[in-house]
């Protein structure tokens, strides 16, 4: 039987006390309900939440709630996460962009689960202290960070297999399309600040099939013209 055991049988961490609110928050907040994908479950087993928040906040650090962080920004619940990752459907191998790297712990995670992950974030300095902290835990060499508008993607480096979107719009990005592979899906919240649904997208044949999952609520995309840092 896969247990949470097997999940954390090999943390970083030698904080006892966060590793037991770890445990709890996969138990309770993540096999409880309908995380089933065994990759997203040892990832977040494994990855440090309490590092990516202030250290006033590392109480609350595996607590079933968003927390803020700097430049008014949000690092999400750790469900929706989870819930987010597992809801790609990604495979080992596939090319994995992040739009919006935020606090860089949804990054970590999926650089704990995929050889290679491209992430977009607008804020430069919140982007720099993401990547410290990413290249600290040990996960630098899988995550390639690009400081832009994140509505415009990373034309660079697509196609890609799955797009993942930590911030809310009312369209998905035209550029977003184009950058997203023959079968590849996006997820992304859609809506204003009062109403957001988080929206499945796959592509086939050059078009979006579009699911509605759940209502949600997520900071806005910052969509503005930029020069590359």
């Amino acid at each position: 039987m896969y247990t949470i055991k097997k999940f954390l049988k090999n943390m970083v961490s030698t904080n006892s006390s966060f590793n037991e609110k770890r445990e709890r928050m996969v138990r309770a907040q993540l096999i409880a309900r309908d995380i089933v994908d065994k990759e997203v479950l040892r990832a977040m087993a494994k990855v440090p939440r309490h590092e990516f928040l202030p250290a006033d906040l590392w109480d609350r650090a595996y607590d079933d709630t968003p927390l803020p962080i700097e430049e008014m920004q949000t690092i999400s619940q750790p469900y929706i996460v989870a819930y987010m990752i597992q809801a790609l459907s990604i495979k080992k191998g596939d090319r994995i962009l992040e739009v919006g790297t935020g606090s860089g712990y949804q990054t970590a995670l999926l650089a704990e689960i995929h050889e290679k992950v491209y992430t977009v974030e607008v804020r430069a300095q919140l982007a720099h202290k993401a990547m410290a902290k990413i290249n600290e835990l040990g996960y630098g060499d899988r995550v390639k960070l690009h400081i832009a508008d994140g509505s415009v993607g990373y034309e660079e480096e697509a196609p890609f297999d799955g797009i993942i979107v930590t911030a809310a719009t009312f369209d998905i990005p035209e550029p977003l399309i184009k950058q997203l592979a023959e079968k590849g899906r996006i997820i992304i919240p859609i809506g204003g600040t009062d109403a957001q649904t988080l929206v499945r997208a796959t592509k086939v044949k050059g078009k979006l099939i579009k699911e509605e999952l759940f209502q949600c609520m997520f900071v806005p995309l910052v969509r503005q013209e930029f020069e590359n840092n």
